[in-house]
């Protein structure tokens, strides 16, 4: 019985996702079966998540699709990631934005760092469950990781020159996508000081309002610094 109970849950938590997808192919009309299906399977995972452990703020699960993974696509609009690309997610917390980038890039590596074990164990769970073999994690800090990546994304950690200091250094060769390689931070508000306390003086803000017309994206930004 509970068995089947939890079947029914899982395909009531999938018709909602489905409902819900409606946002994410209005701007991703062209995603294959596959990738629609991963995504469409992203709200009973997180759904059944966040009732053990607060993953993403309780009171914004029914807006995961508009406030997590469109959010994190939004890296989608600004840059295509080429085949062989190797992007680090730091502060990933319950897998955003590599998660959904993962989806949509397969032939990009993803590898998704945390300091928090519990939040790890999520993202292992999920990418097990959407079958996703391009990504790998790793609990613990950045500084620990000796790997150079192309770009390394991340959803306001920390400050922006902070985030800076933790991961200049990660940041490899050749430059193989349409974009120098660097930093793709997602981040809202007034950016101003930030940007102007950064030790680099070259940096491009991009609104994601550019691409996305609701009103959740209108002060939030994708700031590129590329090194």
């Amino acid at each position: 019985m509970g068995k089947w109970l939890y079947v029914f849950i899982f395909q009531l938590f999938l018709q909602i996702s489905m409902k819900n997808m409606d946002i994410i192919l209005k701007y991703f009309p062209t995603l294959s079966e596959s990738q629609r299906s991963q995504l469409s399977a992203l709200y009973p995972l997180y759904s059944e998540w966040n009732a053990k452990i607060n993953v993403i703020s309780r009171k914004d699960i029914e807006n995961l699709y508009q406030n997590h993974v469109l959010h994190s696509l939004s890296i989608a609009k600004l840059i295509q990631f080429q085949a062989g690309s190797r992007v680090m997610d730091v502060g990933t917390g319950g897998g955003f934005p590599g998660i959904p980038l993962a989806i949509l890039f397969p032939d990009t590596q993803f590898l998704l760092v945390d300091s928090i074990g519990k939040k790890i164990k999520v993202v292992d769970t999920i990418t097990g469950a959407l079958g996703l073999k391009n990504v790998r994690t790793l609990h613990g800090r950045v500084e620990s990781v000796s790997e150079k990546f192309d770009f390394i994304v991340s959803r306001a950690v920390t400050d922006l020159p902070t985030f800076y200091q933790w991961v200049h250094k990660k940041i490899g060769k050749p430059v193989r996508n349409s974009l120098e390689n660097g930093i793709l931070y997602l981040k809202g508000g007034d950016l101003e000081k930030e940007l102007k306390a950064l030790p680099v003086k070259r940096y491009y803000e991009y609104p994601i309002s550019l691409w996305f017309n609701e009103s959740y994206f209108q002060e939030k930004s994708i700031v590129h610094v590329p090194l």
